[in-house]
């Protein structure tokens, strides 16, 4: 018999007109393998509900480490303060303690927000890259390296943003009576500036999580968090700091210029009060440039790290 000349022209098990005769075994059709980017989007998915998964059964843990910053902060400025007549804005009575609520408040979300992106990334990832090289499970999925840092990076930024959900209402009612602080939510910047702001600490987290071995955490917190916390205007407005001068030159408000988070705890007296604040255009293109800088230079970190 001739060779058939069906729809399968190499199997036997069809005649001329491609008819399949009784009994005969299927022709195996093949679909071509998934793209690489494809492939790399699912572990990437795959990466970030894994560390959601791991968010939701240990949430507990999540809130009461996220919570206790926070609330000693304002439970010791805005109630005990007053309480006993002392502190700042203090003087000025009422009024002037409401004031001080008004410009704590979005300090407090901004570092809460810092501190989350540091414990979910850098503390992890130095823990990962640590003498257990838990890192090694992570970079056998099927996508490339510097993907796997981005998951990270990526569920750490949702942490953040839930995070801040949970301290700005807390932040909002512990205070003495008499303390209010003054928040009007302006809702386009909230939105658009915490995702921002979250991804910029989570890429920190990143860069310090691969630039600090385990043993040198409290280096890290010392001589690093602790300055960004300081000089973050958390406490204070950077508009203020015009008052500190050397002659003409306000030299402290330009040095704070270097500090990322001055950037966020201003985006949020933005978004959440009426306070005299940074320029937004200022804000939004520089906190960018921070998280594109950082980001970059953790993924060389990354790549480095788990290469070598």
């Amino acid at each position: 018999m001739a060779a058939s000349e069906g729809p399968y022209p190499d199997d036997p098990g069809t005649d001329r007109a491609g008819a399949r005769a009784p009994g005969s075994p299927a022709p195996i059709s093949v679909r071509p393998p998934r793209s690489a980017q494809a492939a790399a989007r699912s572990a990437l998915a795959a990466l970030i509900r894994r560390d959601l998964l791991v968010l939701r059964k240990h949430f507990g843990e999540f809130v009461g480490r996220t919570v206790m910053q926070p609330f000693l902060l304002v439970f010791v400025f805005l109630y005990v303060f007053p309480i006993i007549g002392q502190g700042i804005g203090g003087a000025a009575g009422r009024g002037g303690q409401s004031a001080f609520a008004t410009v704590l408040v979005p300090g407090v979300v901004a570092i809460s927000i810092m501190f989350q992106g540091i414990q979910s990334v850098a503390i992890q990832m130095s823990q990962e890259f640590g003498y257990t090289r838990e890192i090694e499970d992570r970079v056998q999925a099927p996508c490339p390296v510097w993907l796997v840092a981005v998951a990270r990076v990526l569920s750490g930024a949702v942490q953040g943003m839930i995070s801040a959900v949970i301290v700005l209402p807390i932040a909002t009612v512990v205070h003495a009576p008499g303390v209010h602080a003054r928040l009007d939510v302006h809702w386009w910047t909230a939105v658009t500036l915490v995702p921002l702001a979250c991804l910029a600490m989570t890429s920190l987290g990143l860069l310090l999580g691969t630039a600090f071995e385990p043993r040198n955490i409290g280096v890290m917190f010392g001589f690093v968090v602790l300055p960004l916390v300081f000089l973050g205007g958390t406490y204070y407005q950077w508009t203020r700091l015009s008052l500190v001068h050397v002659g003409s030159f306000h030299w402290l408000q330009v040095l704070v210029l270097a500090n990322p988070l001055i950037y966020i705890t201003e985006g949020m007296r933005a978004a959440f009060t009426d306070a005299e604040h940074m320029p937004l255009y200022v804000i939004y293109p520089v906190l960018a440039g921070f998280c594109v800088l950082f980001l970059g230079l953790g993924l060389r970190n990354f790549r480095h790290r788990v290469l070598s």
